[in-house]
């Protein structure tokens, strides 16, 4: 399997997301964020590589403005929209010029591609995990610097820098251009525009191997859940507001209904989630009515393969989750060679839970694959929170 950083973490965050954009290849506009971002780092790149001879600020500035996106392009909703993004990107280039002068730094690569094979052992299968860094530094004393830029306004903790896995999987990218280096050579740092400041972190020999076996581990739910035909659940958060796949998206495309042609009786559906969310107040009295629309409701969503409606009222969420059952009979095969099976004699799920994080990751998941029974079930959840339907 060939993948990317991105596509993980589009996984990671949204796998119904993913399906859409890395399995059935749906076309989608990009975002307004999407394209100010991209022409932020073209303009970090064109300050960078007219070496020795670098831009003086107003050359960066006016490459920048010349390929901003003209008045006439609909990415942005109104003109006043468009000035905010553009005077933003212009206070981001300044104050980076000014503090990072090209001249001051041995930049060695810019935008630079990378490809590295995984093997999975298990499986014995090879996969390609595949990126590109915006830039690569040359320090003093054999050190390289790893930089990625972000135009984002959240500024992360550290510690989340230091965990960043985006960071790690360009550490490997380094090494595996240039194998003579270790990991503690090279430093790896996010660079946030909008408040000018870098976070810098590095990476062991130990979490470069976490990584790798993330990596695979992610991959292998990927292609579980194709082979066994599994859904690709939506997870709504509020990236779903820079979503191009929203009126698609089964969690999402009931609030489109009025735009989009269904099978079903809109009119009656809509009066069922009404009249669901009213007696929802009074569960104990209502049980056996809450239970016929309960079952309708699923059987609508279903019928349109929705994971959630909208009404006036609110909006109920399809989930599919999992129980887990420890079977103690293949526990017992797995600890009694260690001599860890005394410890949960009584079979104990919280004993077993405890214990767990003191063993070593193989036999951690050993248990995993094949101590734990799993049962999936559909549920409904409800929430009273109002969200109006698009323009």
């Amino acid at each position: 399997m060939r993948t990317s950083y991105s596509a993980l973490q589009t996984y990671k965050q949204c796998p119904q997301k993913y399906k859409f954009q890395e399995i059935d290849r749906v076309p989608s506009k990009k975002s307004k964020e999407a394209v100010f971002g991209t022409l932020i780092h073209s303009s970090l790149k064109f300050m960078f590589e007219k070496t020795p001879l670098f831009p003086t600020l107003d050359e960066v500035i006016e490459f920048y403005r010349s390929n901003f996106p003209p008045a006439e392009n609909s990415i942005f909703e109104t003109e006043i929209v468009r000035n905010a993004y553009f005077g933003e990107g212009l206070k981001m280039l300044k104050n980076f010029y000014l503090k990072n002068a090209p001249w001051n730094f041995s930049v060695i690569d810019l935008e630079s591609r990378f490809e590295i094979p995984l093997v999975d052992e298990k499986k014995q299968e090879t996969h390609v995990l595949s990126g590109k860094i915006d830039r690569i530094d040359k320090l003093p004393d054999e050190f390289y610097e790893i930089i990625d830029y972000k135009t984002s306004k959240r500024l992360p903790s550290q510690e989340s820098v230091d965990n960043d896995l985006q960071l790690s999987i360009y550490s490997l990218g380094v090494q595996k251009k240039w194998p003579h280096l270790k990991p503690e050579q090279i430093k790896v740092s996010l660079y946030f525009l909008k408040h000018s400041e870098k976070l810098t972190s590095t990476r062991t020999a130990d979490s470069i191997e976490k990584t790798k076996n993330d990596v695979i581990d992610t991959i292998g739910q990927i292609r579980n859940k194709l082979e066994k035909k599994e859904t690709f659940e939506p997870i709504p958060s509020p990236l779903c507001d820079y979503c191009s796949y929203r009126s698609v998206c089964p969690a999402w495309r009931h609030l489109y209904r009025n735009r989009q042609p269904t099978t079903y009786n809109q009119q009656q559906i809509d009066e069922i989630i009404k009249e669901y969310f009213e007696l929802k107040k009074n569960v104990e009295k209502e049980e056996d009515k809450i239970a016929e629309f309960h079952a309708q409701i699923k059987n609508y969503m279903e019928q349109e393969n929705l994971t959630r409606v909208f009404g006036d009222n609110g909006y109920i969420s399809k989930t599919l989750q999992t129980r887990y059952k420890y079977n103690f009979d293949k526990i017992r095969e797995i600890l009694e060679p260690i001599g860890k099976w005394p410890e949960i004699l009584d079979a104990d799920e919280k004993k077993l839970k405890i214990l767990m994080k003191s063993l070593p990751e193989e036999i951690q998941q050993k248990i995993k694959e094949l101590g734990i029974e799993t049962k999936e079930f559909t549920a409904l959840r409800v929430s009273v929170k109002k969200i109006n339907p698009p323009a």
